[in-house]
């Protein structure tokens, strides 16, 4: 199923993308049903076969015509949500262009860090201030959501945890994770502002996935427009970590909850950051009013803009007034981050 979240006559509620591109709001189908995501996600044994039902013989009075309504993220409020760093093309790329050699810790163990689960957008407007439109940049990135709790997990529990499958888009503001990253504990505001999921949640009964000793693998290309101009092209099946590798190692000696969020990472060409050090883009980065579509076969086309929200200057930290950018592209023991 394409599960949604959408926001009508200011009630939050959720549905499902039928056929015929209407959605059918699963609360007024069947009351049982009038839950949020997260709800859906955690009693899926009893809530999943009912919402099958009923988007196989839907009510007329439950079908929403899509534009009436706002779709927001796929699961607004995620338990937790963190992003990962499989696609060896991008940090490879990236590291090269700042001068860095590949790091072999890479092909050794899947890493992941924490994001803001609270800071999650759906389509439509992405709202940033000044300093997160110096060198403001987009991330193609496919994302899971677990739907069994974890720990310790095999690769084969970890695939059976999925849920399913999204796009996401990791917004980053590069001038301001830069500079804090030259401390070594990793990206905070720089990405903390905003995370773009949807248009919709994809069950994995949906997609097709090839079973392989390290995990599940879904083929299904990646783009990325600005514009109209495509500057993004890649494949969800480059990923040299499964998503069954990655959860393996986040649960090991904790205990992981369904509704957790977790992303792959930026695939290759699948940000400016990459695509300007090496020349395929002239020094262009993101600016209010630009329109970055992100489009995964199977999992939908997620189209966000960019909207200015113009600050004070006491709103600013008093280090970033009138300072000086740092060079993206230098590569030095400092200037380690950047993906």
């Amino acid at each position: 199923m394409k599960l949604v979240t959408f926001l009508q006559t200011g009630s939050e509620k959720i549905g499902a993308i039928l056929a015929d591109g209407r959605i059918l709001d699963l609360g007024a189908a069947e009351a049982r049903l009038a839950v949020d995501m997260l709800t859906l996600i955690r009693r899926q044994d009893g809530l999943m076969p009912l919402a099958r039902r009923m988007a196989e013989h839907p009510p007329a009075h439950a079908l929403v015509d899509p534009a009436s309504v706002q779709l927001l993220a796929p699961i607004p409020r995620p338990v937790s949500m963190r992003d990962g760093y499989a696609f060896r093309q991008h940090v490879s790329t990236a590291r090269r262009n700042r001068g860095l050699d590949m790091i072999p810790e890479f092909d050794l163990f899947p890493v992941t860090y924490f994001t803001n689960h609270l800071a999650v957008t759906g389509p439509g407007e992405v709202r940033v201030q000044d300093h997160h439109l110096v060198r403001l940049d987009f991330e193609l990135e496919v994302a899971i959501v677990t739907g069994r709790p974890l720990r310790n997990a095999t690769l084969e529990e970890a695939d059976d945890a999925i849920f399913g499958y999204m796009v996401m888009n990791d917004w980053s503001a590069r001038m301001l994770q830069m500079e804090e990253m030259k401390l070594s504990l990793g990206p905070c505001k720089g990405k903390d502002f905003a995370t773009s999921l949807g248009p919709w949640l994809v069950t994995k009964d949906e997609l097709k996935l090839e079973k392989t000793p390290k995990g599940e693998i879904l083929h299904a290309p990646m783009t990325c427009t600005v514009n109209g101009q495509r500057l993004s092209n890649g494949d969800v099946d480059s990923m040299n970590w499964t998503f069954a590798q990655i959860l393996q190692r986040t649960s090991y000696g904790i205990q992981m909850h369904p509704g957790e969020v977790i992303g792959s990472g930026t695939v290759g060409t699948g940000c400016l950051l990459e695509l300007n050090g090496s020349k395929i883009t002239d020094n262009l980065w993101l600016k209010a009013g630009d329109e970055v579509v992100m489009e995964i076969e199977g999992l939908g086309r997620l189209v966000n803009t960019v909207v200015h929200v113009p600050e004070r200057l006491s709103d600013m930290p008093p280090h970033l007034v009138g300072g000086t950018l740092p060079d993206l592209y230098a590569g030095s023991p400092s200037g380690e981050a950047g993906e």
